[in-house]
């Protein structure tokens, strides 16, 4: 049999590609969230875990899991990475989240930033087939 080569191209992990992802700052993973932002996704949470008890005691058992089964049909939903965002707006609808009124609604979407890069089209693909790792396209310069 023939053994397969392969070539190691990752040099001490793809998450310290900088080429690729940019230079890595330490100050995320040395601080924590704002207090704030934490607060508001536990009571997020909780409120999500007491409607769902709520559906259960008055539908019963099965309507939480069919309604978990199509949050993850309609999170799976989405365009191929590239210039056009994917939207999710099945999922919004589903999750009352187009109700909101966010902070990308009155101050700007931070995708439409003129410091943002431009997405790498292969790469979020090999990413999404599981054949890259890292991230799917990198942050901010």
């Amino acid at each position: 049999m023939e053994s397969q080569k392969k070539i190691a191209h990752e040099i001490g992990g793809m998450k310290n590609d900088a080429l690729r992802f940019g230079l890595h700052g330490v100050k995320s993973d040395i601080l924590g969230s704002h207090p704030l932002e934490s607060a508001y996704e536990s009571g997020k949470q909780s409120q999500e875990e007491m409607k769902r008890k709520v559906i259960t005691h008055t539908y019963g058992a099965a309507l939480p899991l069919k309604m978990d089964l199509d949050r993850q049909i309609l999170s799976r939903f989405q365009r191929p990475p590239g210039p056009i965002p994917s939207s999710m707006l099945g999922l919004e609808v589903y999750t009352g989240a187009l109700d909101n009124f966010g902070f990308e609604d009155y101050l700007n979407d931070p995708r439409e930033s003129e410091t943002l890069k431009p997405v790498d089209f292969h790469h979020g693909m090999e990413v999404r087939l599981g054949l890259s790792k890292g991230p799917a396209s990198p942050s901010f310069m």
